[in-house]
């Protein structure tokens, strides 16, 4: 992230990205992940995840907190407390749920008139907005990232720390099957875990087990399934669902060998 902003500085370059990290060592993998990439493990038909993502619903109360130890960041014109919608001038003084930093569930208070002010959490799913500017809450760079037409910037808010989890490769026998699959957001808004898993068996299981191949034409599936099919009305899937409009990026990494076959 250090380097992202001198970079910035010095070859006068903007933006940012997200970050999904596996690296192998000693018999462990550590995934690390920053931002709204997603891991799974599959293990003899099991599903084993290895991240999360950060986006503003599953960040809410980091967020919040921040805003309140903070609330110059929030440039006047932002609320760190959330509502189930949005506040309109008319209901001053009537009582609404809310709920804030400390808060699981949801309480009642009197609507007051920083409560009119827009949140800092809007929106639901992928649809949600930190700011009303982005729906990821962890990554790299974006140091000259600002609410629309304001001087208000979103870095404090985005963490570039990555949440790692580690899988133990040496307490498992894992045969040629069991894979460790990293995808961009592209691939999990349209394919949840249990669909991934299908699509890793119904490949893998038309190859050879010693078969190399087998593992990219994985990532490849997965990939062309989440884009869809080009049709008068864009590319759909096969439920005639939009198909991903975002990146895909799709790694499949055997965890066993052919010597692990059983």
């Amino acid at each position: 992230d250090d380097q992202i902003e001198q970079e910035r500085a010095s070859q006068h370059l903007a933006g940012g990205c997200c970050a999904l990290a596996a690296i192998y060592l000693m018999g462990k993998f550590y995934v690390a992940n920053a931002g709204d990439s997603r891991a799974i493990i599959i293990r003899n038909g099991e599903i084993i995840p290895m991240s999360r993502e950060f986006t503003p619903e599953t960040e809410r109360q980091r967020l919040q907190f921040l805003a309140l130890l903070r609330p110059e960041l929030l440039g006047k014109e932002f609320t760190p407390l959330e509502f189930p919608r949005r506040i309109q001038p008319k209901e001053l003084g009537k009582k609404m749920l809310y709920r804030d930093q400390s808060m699981n569930g949801w309480a009642y208070k009197k609507i007051e008139e920083d409560d009119l002010k827009f949140p800092l959490i809007f929106g639901e799913g992928k649809k949600a907005r930190m700011m009303a500017t982005i729906g990821v809450t962890r990554g790299l760079g974006d140091h000259d990232l600002r609410v629309f037409s304001s001087n208000i910037h979103i870095k404090p808010f985005l963490s570039c720390f990555p949440e790692v989890r580690v899988y133990d490769l040496t307490q498992y026998e894992h045969c040629p099957d069991d894979v460790l699959v990293l995808g961009t957001d592209g691939l999990w808004d349209v394919t949840n875990d249990q669909e991934v898993a299908a699509v890793v068996m119904e490949v893998l299981t038309s190859y050879e087990p010693n078969d190399p191949c087998r593992y990219t034409m994985v990532a490849q599936e997965l990939v062309v399934r989440s884009r869809g099919v080009l049709k008068e009305r864009g590319w759909r899937l096969p439920n005639d669902k939009l198909g991903s409009g975002d990146d895909i990026s799709v790694f499949v990494i055997p965890l066993g060998g052919p010597g692990n076959y059983t």
